[in-house]
């Protein structure tokens, strides 16, 4: 798959995922895709929220990895 394809691809996830974030008073911003990495930034409650980590490993990368599999991994990009 090409890296246009994959981007597109991960925006879309993310744009399924962003509702329950919103919900909780966060959101999901994608910042890129480069070396199968996802690099994402979480904000608002989600920015300094507790459980940031298990939201951002066991929630969304295990999501995209299932459906993307050349994603090994999701990196939040703080300020």
């Amino acid at each position: 798959m090409e890296k246009e394809d994959i981007e597109l691809k991960i925006r879309a996830i993310i744009d399924k995922l962003r509702p329950f974030l919103v919900n909780d008073g966060g959101n999901l911003e994608f910042v890129k895709y480069e070396n199968n990495v996802v690099y994402v930034r979480l904000m608002g409650a989600c920015k300094d929220c507790s459980l940031m980590d298990v939201t951002l490993k066991d929630g969304i990368e295990e999501f995209i990895k299932s459906e993307i599999p050349e994603v090994i991994e999701v990196v939040n990009v703080s300020d």
